[in-house]
Formats: C-alpha cells, sequence, structure tokens
C-alpha cells in the first residue's frame, strides 16, 4: 500500500472514531482543550494567533478563537479560495459578525467585513486535522490547503494542534512536505512534540518556545 493510500486509509478510521464520540463528551473535552491551549506559554506569548473555525465533529477551535479575542490578541482565519486552492488570510474581530459559511460549509472570513492578513503576521497558529503523533506528525484532510500555507512561511511561528485522544496515531505516514506541529492538546494531556520524542506535561506544567 503506497503513502497515499494508507493515509486515506488511517483518515476513514480516525473519522469514524472521532464521529462515535457522544457530544457531550465532546463539548466537556473542547472546554479542556481549548484550556491546555491558552496555557501554552508559547500561546500567551503570542500577539497575533492564526486559528480556524471547527466543522463537524472536529476539535471545537471556535473556543479559541474566542479566548484570543477574549484575552485582547489579534485574531486571525483562513477563507478557501476555490480558484487557487489556497487560503487567503483575514484579520477577525468579530467571529459573530464577520463570518458566513462558506467553501464545505466552515464558517469563514467576510472579504467586504475584515482586513486581509498575511499567515506570517501569526506568532502561533492552530492547525486543524484527522490525526496527530507524539512527534509532532500531522495528518490533514487530504486537500493541502494547510500544507501551501506553512510553506509560504518567512517566520518560524509555533505550530500547535488540539484534537481528542481517539486521533491520537502511531506511525503516521509522512512526506517531504509535511510540517510537525511544536505543541499537541487532547482532553487529558499537554504533549510537547521534540523531534521524535512527545514529552507530556501535567496540567500546571507550562511549556517554552525552545521548539
Amino acid at each position: 500500500m503506497n503513502t497515499q493510500n494508507l493515509k486515506q486509509a488511517l483518515r476513514q478510521r480516525i473519522i469514524a472514531a472521532r464521529e462515535q464520540l457522544p457530544v457531550g463528551l465532546r463539548a466537556r473535552s473542547d472546554a479542556e482543550i481549548a484550556r491546555r491551549i491558552g496555557e501554552l506559554e508559547a500561546y500567551r506569548a503570542a500577539r497575533t494567533v492564526l486559528g480556524y473555525m471547527n466543522f463537524g465533529a472536529e476539535f471545537g477551535a471556535e473556543m479559541v478563537a474566542r479566548q484570543t479575542l477574549a484575552a485582547g490578541k489579534k485574531l486571525l482565519l483562513p477563507k478557501v479560495n476555490r480558484e487557487t486552492r489556497e487560503l487567503e488570510i483575514y484579520r477577525v474581530e468579530d467571529v459573530d459578525a464577520q463570518l458566513a459559511a462558506g467553501a464545505y460549509g466552515i464558517r469563514e472570513p467576510m472579504p467586504a467585513h475584515c482586513e486581509q492578513a498575511t499567515p506570517d503576521e501569526a506568532d502561533f497558529i492552530l492547525l486543524p486535522g484527522v490525526a496527530f503523533g507524539r512527534d509532532g506528525a500531522r495528518l490533514g484532510y487530504g486537500g493541502g490547503f494547510y500544507d501551501k500555507l506553512l510553506a509560504r512561511l518567512q517566520n518560524t511561528p509555533a505550530l500547535a494542534a488540539g484534537a481528542y485522544s481517539v486521533q491520537l496515531a502511531d506511525d503516521i505516514p509522512q512526506e517531504a512536505t509535511d510540517r510537525k506541529v511544536n505543541w499537541l492538546a487532547t482532553e487529558s494531556e499537554t504533549i510537547h512534540c521534540n523531534n521524535q520524542e512527545g514529552r507530556k506535561h501535567g496540567d500546571d506544567a507550562q511549556g517554552n518556545t525552545g521548539y
């Protein structure tokens, strides 16, 4: 089985497991994951955060978007450009008034109401994904949108992700264009992904930006 087939098989397995999580459990997990992300030193030190709006049974990343604004930080959110198949980035100040359903039914910034930005403005990037490894390996949905966005970066922001424990997987297939996250927060642990080994921190532990 080639790399793409392996990735697709893993996507199907993890998405099925994620969708079986009870709604109430997901809601409680969302709050805990958002709390853990908010406690990361890299997040607390960031002035500008690039987040995303969740859809389906994804981790509730909207919580992080709202806590980012509440903390007085700048919030950037992506919008899919269907023609270029790349992500355009916009600054958002009100997630209730400045977003509308866009590609794939995901809430996106409305260009007429938001200022366009660049991903390099972000100090901290929260990445979506289907599956994650303790080494920071990330498996996306297969569209390549975030691979392209990360390839455009000129700076080195902290890369993090929030996911449910059922999304943790071993030996995620990786290609040359794949980027790993520095931090991974689940409902039960915060993992500092350091090279090939994840280092687990307890509830009261603080991270660092030495990635």
